[in-house]
């Protein structure tokens, strides 16, 4: 999607979770193990972009975990949105920044269908120990993958 402002957008980045292995994706762009995600588009939410960029990155159904949110009201006009785990700023280009919600979700299979549209060195999943040990992580990733396989496996 292109940008919505040329300086700084909004971001979702998933870190999909699956018997105790968490997805991470070799990003072409940027030379870099990273989640899926991308940008939220003017008409969706944040739950909606973290779902839809999954769906059309790697072809999973996921649920976004859902323990931080504190009541669970809907209505005709009004409903409480599952908030992100962590939030970060970060900078993509000289000219570019990223505001990114990372959100924690379970996929019901492994079976990942790449995307043609998606720019992508392949996918791994990996284990709590692979994390740990992987030396071509950013700490940033990292501590995020480590996290959802916390709170999630």
């Amino acid at each position: 999607m292109p940008h919505i402002h040329e300086c700084i957008d909004y971001a979702v980045e998933t870190f999909v979770v699956f018997d105790g292995k968490v997805l991470l994706r070799f990003h072409d762009k940027y030379d870099l193990w990273l989640s899926v995600g991308g940008h939220i588009e003017l008409d969706e939410d944040p739950n909606q972009a973290a779902i839809r960029e999954v769906r059309e990155e790697v072809g999973l159904d996921i649920s976004l975990h859902d323990v931080l949110r504190p009541f669970r009201e809907k209505s005709g006009t009004y409903m409480e949105l599952i908030p992100p785990y962590f939030m970060n700023r970060h900078r993509i280009s000289d000219t570019h920044e990223h505001i990114a919600l990372i959100y924690f979700a379970r996929a019901e299979t492994n079976l990942v269908v790449e995307s043609q549209a998606e720019k992508s060195g392949g996918w791994k999943w990996m284990t709590r120990e692979e994390v740990e040990t992987a030396t071509d992580l950013k700490p940033s990733i990292r501590f995020y993958a480590l996290r959802a396989l916390e709170e999630l496996s």
